[in-house]
């Protein structure tokens, strides 16, 4: 796997399981932790925030990593 696919996995999965867990803290008070993990919908958005975290938020962070490499040497 390449570098920029293990990079973009790193910090775009993390960003996912953040929201993830983010979204679920939120809505805790409407509804109890176990309720929210049991619909369909919590692992829809669940999988929704991390492909969008590697895709999106990984891919812009890739590219300012590899500028600022490029900048320092």
């Amino acid at each position: 796997m390449s570098e920029r696919w293990k990079y973009q996995i790193k910090s775009g999965g993390l960003w996912g399981v953040f929201m993830t867990a983010f979204n679920v803290l939120f809505e805790i008070k409407e509804k109890p932790f176990m309720q929210q993990i049991a619909t369909s919908n919590f692992y829809i958005r669940a999988i929704g925030f991390i492909l969008m975290g590697i895709f999106v938020l990984g891919y812009f962070n890739w590219k300012q990593k590899v500028k600022r490499d490029t900048t320092n040497l």
